[in-house]
């Protein structure tokens, strides 16, 4: 069975030349175009169709490349260190982003990819949350007891709309 990465087209913006080569090395199977900066991705999203973006937060206006990767219909991952907070976590869910990677997981990025493309072929949202089922017991111990408080209405929407409830799972058994 051939690879769901195999030949997709990858934008991938950093500001850390390593993170790029990193993860274009990761990526080998996938045709990856990269850039730097901010304005570097506007260019390659206006001129490229992309099957997905990984945007760095930090450094590179990843917020605004969200936005315009939404606007293109091109699911994006967020790709952090500096910003892994419990607020950018939220932001960027609400933003739009279809997943929020801390890059001390970098190594996992193919598998979170795979979650994001087969959710978009199969139209599967059921799993859509898979990465974040993965992520919730590093976010747990990064963030400490009680990190979704703050946000709680946020929270119980997103268990709501995106996670099946231990009922469900125990139905579909």
């Amino acid at each position: 069975m051939e690879d769901v990465l195999t030949g997709k087209k990858i934008l991938i913006v950093d500001d850390e030349p390593d993170i790029l080569e990193t993860l274009t090395e990761i990526l080998d199977m996938c045709l990856v175009d990269t850039a730097p900066d901010f304005e570097t991705a506007e260019k390659f999203l206006n001129k490229n169709t992309y099957d997905l973006a990984i945007l760095d937060i930090m450094g590179v206006r990843g917020y605004d490349l969200l936005e315009l990767a939404n606007e293109r219909d091109i699911p994006a991952l967020m790709l952090t260190a500096h910003a892994v907070s419990p607020d950018n976590l939220v932001r960027s869910i609400k933003g739009g982003a279809q997943s929020y990677i801390p890059k001390d997981k970098i190594a996992d990025i193919p598998l979170y990819i795979r979650d994001i493309l087969e959710v978009r072929e199969k139209g599967d949202s059921e799993q859509h949350a898979r990465w974040f089922e993965r992520l919730e017991p590093y976010f747990d111990k990064k963030f400490g007891k009680g990190w979704k408080d703050k946000d709680r209405e946020f929270w119980e929407v997103f268990d709501q709309k995106y996670r099946p409830r231990r009922s469900e799972i125990e139905n579909m058994l």
